[in-house]
């Protein structure tokens, strides 16, 4: 429980865990079991519209699956400087969409505004001999913990459907979203503009399983063919599809991102001054020297160097107060 470095390395949820020695038994393989035929079913009850969802075991293919749905390998897709994306997938964009360019902005806490969007479009020439914008992928809860409002993500897919873009949400922490949000999931998806969301659930107490959604369920025809041509379609994927139902079943999703984000904030009420930006979600980054860093450490607790001078804690789903107290107590004593 000293261990704030990052929530993918949190436990599996004991819920999750029965629910994959439940799909212990003999079944279809592939896609074609019993709990991924009820996907489509579960998520579009959530959505409050017809989805179709594909099961992935990394938010690297969810993504970059997503992405190849949206663009074609001469196209561009525009995300913000610090994306996943860019920064930590080791070109898998352009591996799985067969070139594509990620085409970088700006923006504070790692946000993108339609204006931004709007000033790079306007810098090309709509000539074959420069990289043409297909998508704009977002990341929400983005890398620095910040959320994106629904109106937000609404200003950005009104542009989007304006200049024929495709909008893809990065949603490796879209349950901390939603949590602090506290709006139907629809509000800040399809509601608001977005095509694809790559909804995570292995940094929210899963162990392999994401979900990638689309919101218009003809893209992932496609989808599919690409997913197996990754090697992603895995032959027991019941175990994926059964972690997923088991998250949507009593709003397990929701009720392990609140006490994510409950745990992040109690750090963060301990540490005002040393905030490198706000606290939205289960990310916290601080001002912290390197001196100060080792004394943290001394006492057992274990985070990022986020750069010289700044740190990165992250909780999880299995944090509660008891947990995260001491950690607290350490840095406002510092």
């Amino acid at each position: 429980m000293m261990r704030f470095f990052s929530d993918n390395a949190a436990p599996v949820h004991p819920r999750v865990m029965q629910a994959m020695a439940d799909a212990n038994i003999v079944d279809t393989a592939y896609d074609g079991d019993r709990w991924s035929g009820k996907l489509d079913t579960a998520f579009s009850e959530l959505f409050g519209q017809d989805v179709a969802v594909l099961w992935v075991s990394t938010g690297t293919a969810a993504n970059s699956l997503a992405l190849a749905s949206l663009v074609q390998p001469h196209q561009g897709i525009i995300c913000h400087r610090e994306a996943h994306i860019e920064v930590d997938e080791c070109g898998a964009p352009g591996f799985y969409t067969g070139g594509a360019k990620l085409m970088l902005v700006e923006g504070e806490g790692a946000k993108i505004a339609p204006q931004t969007v709007n000033d790079l479009l306007s810098s090309i020439r709509a000539d074959v001999h420069q990289v043409q914008p297909a998508a704009v992928s977002i990341t929400n809860a983005t890398e620095y913990g910040l959320i994106y409002q629904p109106a937000e993500v609404a200003a950005l897919g009104a542009l989007c459907r304006d200049r024929k873009l495709g909008l893809h949400m990065d949603g490796a922490r879209f349950a901390n979203a939603i949590a602090t949000l506290g709006c139907p999931p629809a509000e800040v998806t399809w509601r608001a503009g977005v095509d694809i969301l790559s909804f995570g659930f292995a940094k929210n107490g899963g162990m392999n399983a994401e979900a990638l959604v689309y919101f218009d369920p003809a893209l992932a025809d496609a989808a599919r063919f690409r997913r197996k041509r990754a090697g992603h379609l895995l032959s027991k994927g019941r175990f994926l599809a059964a972690q997923l139902l088991a998250f949507l079943d009593g709003d397990l999703w929701l009720e392990n991102a609140r006490t994510a984000n409950a745990a992040a904030r109690i750090i963060a009420d301990a540490a005002p001054d040393r905030l490198l930006h706000p606290v939205e979600a289960n990310e916290i980054f601080i001002r912290l020297s390197a001196v100060e860093a080792a004394a943290l450490r001394q006492q057992g607790f274990d985070f990022y160097d986020w750069g010289e001078g700044a740190a990165r804690l992250v909780t999880s789903w299995h944090h509660r107060e008891a947990d995260v107290h001491p950690l607290a107590k350490a840095i406002a004593t510092l």
